[in-house]
């Protein structure tokens, strides 16, 4: 059987004015004991700690105050969890909650634990029920919506599908609230420039995704060679009918060449502590000849980085060319910049390797 991680967002959940919807709550857990009771191992993702909170608090919209998300995420929170406790006992199914920030998966040692914990609990049959930590969660570490978080840990614990429910059946050619004639995309080969331009933006006052979002979660997830389904969230039994091969939403194909969860974490979840500006040359040997990273091709360096941390390379005209983990220090590397190899223990006294960034370790940028 199969891996698969539901992300849920609060649209599906709730509204505003009338906090969560229980009985939509109850069905989902209906249909995902099901799917667990096929053999399928379950994740959730799940928005709605904001807008349940904002309910029990009295908010008529969203809170535009960064303290007072963090205080209706708090409050609302525990009544999500109680709600899909609820759901999930009727069927006796255990589940357990996992609260995370961006910084929990951009440290390499955090995002191991976290991945390590979400398989422990899934091999003990209990379907963990994942959010961000709004509580705690300022701009420099949030995800920004939880359809970038379900990706990275799709990613992360090497699963078969994410399933994303939406407040539309999938995506259209255009938009369907202002186009009669917009039809529904049932396969996506590969997300490209056009089809990147076909999602829109979100209208519902509680969430913070739209269907943009949910298309670049869709390009991080398939990137690992994981396949992607976005449907509908509101309709009852779509999700078993999903899995039993009904062709139903919009289907991204992963990959033929996928990334391992290594360089996943490396190109979607690292945040770079770093710049290197490379010549010509090491770009060309970057992206045409899929060569390590040497200081001979480094003609500048920014930032405050360790051994072992992630940078980011760049062309002379700042465009994005590579991520990848560094074997020395911001200080080392540029002592040794515009070097030879066989000169980095001359000028170092030591010589951990030969390359800056080895291949193994660097993602290139798309």
């Amino acid at each position: 059987m199969s891996r698969i991680v539901i992300k849920i967002g609060s649209n599906i959940l709730a509204d505003s004015k009338a906090g969560l919807n229980y009985k939509r709550i109850d069905a989902i857990a209906s249909e995902v004991a099901s799917l667990c009771g096929q053999g399928h191992e379950m994740l959730i993702v799940s928005s709605g700690a904001v807008a349940a909170g904002m309910r029990r608090l009295g908010f008529e919209r969203k809170p535009s105050e960064i303290r007072l998300k963090q205080a209706s995420a708090a409050v609302g929170q525990s009544i999500l969890m109680a709600a899909y406790e609820k759901g999930f006992d009727y069927h006796h199914i255990k589940i357990a909650q996992v609260l995370l920030t961006r910084e929990d998966l951009s440290n390499r040692t955090r995002y191991l634990n976290a991945k390590n914990t979400l398989l422990t609990l899934l091999s003990f049959k209990v379907v963990p029920i994942i959010n961000e930590n709004d509580t705690v969660s300022t701009e420099e570490i949030k995800f920004g919506d939880n359809d970038q978080l379900a990706a990275l840990l799709a990613g992360a614990v090497d699963a078969d599908r994410l399933i994303i429910l939406s407040d539309v059946e999938g995506l259209y050619s255009s938009d369907p609230r202002t186009c009669a004639d917009a039809k529904i995309i049932r396969k996506v080969h590969e997300i490209n420039d056009q089809i990147e331009s076909l999602a829109g933006c979100s209208s519902s006052g509680v969430g913070t995704g739209g269907m943009y979002s949910k298309v670049l979660a869709a390009k991080k997830a398939i990137a690992y060679g994981i396949r992607v389904d976005i449907i509908s969230g509101k309709k009852r039994g779509l999700l078993r009918d999903l899995i039993a091969g009904r062709n139903i939403g919009t289907c991204f194909e992963p990959a033929k060449r996928s990334i391992s969860s290594r360089k996943g974490w490396i190109a979607f979840a690292a945040r770079p502590k770093g710049l290197l500006i490379l010549d010509d040359g090491a770009v060309r040997a970057l992206l045409k000849e899929g060569k390590s990273l040497l200081p001979s091709g480094i003609k500048a360096v920014e930032g405050d980085f360790s051994a072992g941390d992630v940078v980011r390379c760049v062309d002379k005209n700042n465009k994005k060319i590579a991520k990848g983990i560094v074997n020395y220090s911001v200080k080392d590397v540029d002592k040794i910049r515009g070097k030879r190899t066989d000169q980095i223990e001359d000028i170092l006294g030591y010589k951990y390797a030969d390359e800056i960034i080895h291949r193994d370790n660097l993602v290139l940028s798309t």
